[in-house]
């Protein structure tokens, strides 16, 4: 008996759910850093074993559109929930939000299975954690609960078995060997991305996207060209700092971890320039791989 299906994960930003996803798929695929809305793409990441295959997708945290690129975020979500065979729903020890009333609403509802995740349990107490699973059998009585530390790989493994159960027969969707569905162009523009949001802060981390202009992979250097765009003019100089000194900082670590990824050189070339509202512009957000249907 094989078994294979998408596991879909969802939830309010900061809870966990790229760490988790990282801790169930064994590598670092999405980016993980303490500012809100860090994950913008629906990442996937492919678990296979003898008899099952996993595909695990994390998504942007639930929130309210302000401007365009945030409805595209959130059509990711929407759309994990009616695309999954199980909805892991991932909430935290500390959370206070109701951002995720309209999403409770849709998996009360829903016929696919949900585990709810309750992240961060080294952050709590037996009675407070007692208590928290207890409101969340009350809020979703068919789902599943499941306390776990992804941040302290705690309760994983047992996790990793509930969604096994659930998964249904079926044969495996990609190749075995396959980790994730993205290029390796993404994810050096994530690895980017995750410095400037390490780096910066206020609205610049949120003002920025970056398009790889260049990727060229040889046997013993990949060569990669970069361009971080911002929304305004002032915001460039703040990017690139004084004599140069922010940018390389970033340039500095992104190689750094791209060369650990790849497990090979990195030779890393970025550049920085305005362009006005590009979280407004329907052609610049396709540009960026951001789905707007």
């Amino acid at each position: 008996m094989h078994k294979s299906g998408f596991v879909n994960i969802i939830g309010n930003p900061n809870v966990g759910k790229s760490t988790l996803m990282n801790q169930l798929v064994g590598e670092k695929l999405s980016i993980i850093t303490s500012k809100a809305q860090t994950t913008r793409h629906r990442i996937m990441g492919v678990v296979s074993g003898e008899d099952f295959q996993i595909v695990y997708s994390d998504t942007p945290g639930i929130l309210k559109p302000s401007y365009k690129l945030q409805e595209s975020m959130m059509k990711f979500v929407t759309g994990a929930i009616t695309d999954a065979d199980v909805i892991l729903f991932v909430t935290d020890t500390v959370e206070e939000s109701d951002r995720a009333a309209e999403i409770l609403a849709r998996l009360k509802k829903t016929s696919i299975p949900v585990i709810v995740v309750v992240n961060k349990v080294d952050l709590s107490n037996p009675a407070d954690l007692e208590a928290l699973v207890e409101k969340w059998h009350a809020e979703l009585p068919e789902a599943r609960i499941v306390p776990v530390s992804a941040k302290e790989q705690f309760n994983i493994e047992p996790l990793f078995q509930t969604i096994l159960d659930l998964l249904p027969e079926g044969p495996a969707y990609y190749p075995k060997d396959t980790l994730t569905d993205k290029t390796l162009r993404f994810f050096a523009s994530e690895i980017i991305r995750e410095k400037i949001l390490k780096f910066y802060d206020k609205e610049i981390p949120y003002s920025c996207e970056i398009a790889i202009e260049e990727y060229k992979e040889e046997p013993t250097i990949d060569r990669i060209a970069a361009t971080i765009y911002v929304s305004r003019d002032s915001q460039k100089g703040i990017v690139i700092g004084h004599k140069g000194e922010k940018l390389k900082k970033v340039g500095r670590a992104a190689r750094e971890d791209m060369e650990a990824f790849l497990d090979k050189k990195v030779f890393l070339q970025l550049y920085v320039k305005v362009n006005d509202d590009w979280r407004n512009n329907d052609r610049e957000l396709r540009r960026f791989g951001y789905e707007l249907e």
